[in-house]
């Protein structure tokens, strides 16, 4: 379960005016997506110079653009294989960058709580966003739709676009570096939910196979079916 599904089907509905446009004046899902990614390359640059609020609005510019250039893709049947590729590869582009340059602030700020362990938590961050696409990805590679899990891109960007919008670096940072931590903690949790997803799944279309019982108590899909 998403954390952020309930809001899907109305921000859709919200952003299906501007799609129309974009797909009426031609322009290509590659180009937002670039001009997304630029937007969350400037977002890192701020965060890494300490304009943490800057840093949350662009970040959170760059979430828009993200959802966009899928949605003109479908709507105007321009879903091409490499745009899927091009479009997830600078994803994780701008999840590595978000985080490395708020490790950079975090570093070089001259007031700052808990500095090494928040620079700790951001590294882990990368490496567990980084790791819930690759599940994903390799999951789909097998024949797996894995789209479970807590928390995605969507939940990452808005979670940590609305703190830093919101709170900047306040109380020497600790309120940015608690967001951090919850969603290295969330990333984590999507992580072993797809672990779990996928080994039950692969298990049960192996003939005279099934998940382990202790596999299928750990898989929260598994309940109330």
């Amino acid at each position: 379960m998403k954390l952020l599904g309930a809001l899907e089907r109305p921000y859709y509905a919200l952003v299906r005016p501007p799609v129309d446009a974009l797909i009426r004046s031609g322009v290509r899902p590659n180009t937002i997506t670039t001009i997304g990614t630029g937007f969350v390359l400037v977002s890192a640059l701020a965060y890494g110079l300490g304009h943490v609020r800057i840093g949350g609005a662009l970040l959170l510019i760059s979430g828009i653009a993200d959802t966009l250039d899928g949605q003109v893709a479908r709507g105007g049947a321009m879903v091409t294989k490499f745009g899927a590729f091009y479009d997830s590869t600078l994803d994780r582009v701008g999840d590595g960058a978000t985080f490395i340059g708020i490790a950079v602030f975090l570093l070089t700020a001259p007031d700052v709580a808990w500095r090494l362990p928040a620079v700790i938590l951001c590294m882990i961050a990368i490496l567990a966003s980084l790791l819930v696409s690759y599940a994903r990805a390799r999951a789909e590679g097998l024949g797996f739709d894995c789209k479970v899990g807590i928390a995605q891109r969507a939940e990452r960007i808005l979670g940590l676009g609305l703190v830093s919008l919101a709170c900047g670096a306040m109380a020497r940072a600790q309120v940015l570096e608690a967001a951090v931590a919850l969603l290295a903690i969330a990333s984590i949790i999507t992580v072993v939910q797809r672990f779990v997803y996928v080994y039950r799944v692969a298990a049960a279309s192996e003939p005279g196979r099934g998940a382990p019982a202790e596999v299928r108590a750990l898989d929260p899909l598994s309940k109330g079916r």
